[in-house]
């Protein structure tokens, strides 16, 4: 069993494949401070048949946490972790002028998505951040660009405007609202989506007008349905794409 761990700023995403099917995906909140032997008690926990791991692929934009979890792979699951960096075999040519700086997750979702659909490939994964990337057909990773996510957006909003209330991020069924409620709901999420779609147009124009959109992240499933340009969604994507570069990298486990 290929355990994969996708670290990002608020939470981690744990999936255990069995060959190529995901078999579970289990969610844990991004916690630096804690202990390798606290880590450790809770993904044994979480997972009973923790004796099966035969691997462990990470991807981390927090790299504090990265040595924790390494100490957490080798004394609990007795693996080295494939941890995904730039240097990693990802079968992309980083047409970037910093390789180094971009993040883990970026590079395994795109990854990923040339793989599952090929290319051009446009990657947007809507979560904490919002991160739009881009692969030629010929598997240039071309880069990209990097937002705040709706999340981030909204909470600026309240804290910095007092009198508006706050609501729930929420699809309502007319753009124009007749109340304050219903035109935060509104502005936030037809104003995103908008937001969205443009951007992607825009990276068309400079990619391929025939470039594939694939959409992941938390935030994916309740924007795109309204998402001119977000052809599927993916809400498994990085997992995969863990699985995919595990693959390029290491042996396979049994």
């Amino acid at each position: 069993m290929l355990l994969v761990i996708d670290v990002g700023n608020t939470n981690m995403v744990l999936g255990m494949f069995k060959g190529e099917n995901l078999d579970r995906v289990l969610r844990v909140a991004t916690d630096p401070p804690k202990t390798a032997s606290e880590y450790g008690m809770l993904f044994r926990e979480l997972i009973p048949d923790w004796r099966q791991v035969k691997g462990v692929a990470i991807s981390s934009v927090v790299p504090p946490v990265n040595p924790t979890l390494r100490e957490v792979c080798l004394g609990c699951f007795r693996q080295d972790p494939f941890i995904v960096n730039c240097n990693s075999d990802l079968g992309l040519d980083l047409k970037v002028d910093q390789p180094s700086q971009i993040g883990a997750d970026r590079l395994v979702n795109a990854a990923a998505a040339y793989h599952l659909y090929g290319g051009p490939v446009i990657v947007l994964d809507l979560g904490t951040a919002t991160t739009c990337c881009a692969v030629s057909a010929a598997g240039d990773f071309l880069g990209g660009a990097i937002l705040p996510g709706i999340g981030i957006s909204m909470e600026a909003l309240f804290s910095s405007a007092s009198k508006l209330p706050r609501v729930e991020l929420a699809r309502p069924p007319r753009v124009i609202g007749t109340n304050t409620v219903a035109s935060l709901q509104s502005g936030i999420y037809y104003g995103y989506v908008g937001m969205v779609d443009g951007l992607i147009e825009r990276f068309k124009g400079e990619v391929g007008r025939d470039s594939f959109v694939v959409a992941t992240g938390g935030f994916s499933s309740i924007l795109a349905r309204d998402s001119v340009q977000i052809r599927e969604i993916n809400p498994c994507l990085t997992l995969q794409g863990l699985r995919i570069l595990y693959r390029r990298n290491r042996p396979v486990p049994s």
